[in-house]
């Protein structure tokens, strides 16, 4: 994981839904998350019946692919 860079905001936890078909993962592309508000929101949004989960991530952060990706911090469902 990289490390939030203190002196920004970019990168912070965040109350998100992932889909995601499988939920051994850590990581995960900008694509798959959606960011939301508050944890109530990201559990009310969550569809674990569509793969789709509400997490704690932290990101965004640079992959060394190039691509934006999110770290689990938890699952929150």
């Amino acid at each position: 994981m990289v490390p939030p860079d203190p002196e920004t905001h970019v990168s912070e936890v965040r109350c998100a839904v992932v889909y995601m078909p499988r939920r051994g993962r850590k990581r995960f592309p900008a694509g798959c998350v959606e960011v939301k508000e508050s944890e109530s929101a990201a559990l009310e949004s969550a569809r674990p019946d569509e793969h789709r989960y509400a997490a704690r991530v932290l990101g965004p952060s640079k992959s060394s692919e190039g691509q934006y990706i999110y770290y689990l911090v938890e699952w929150l469902t």
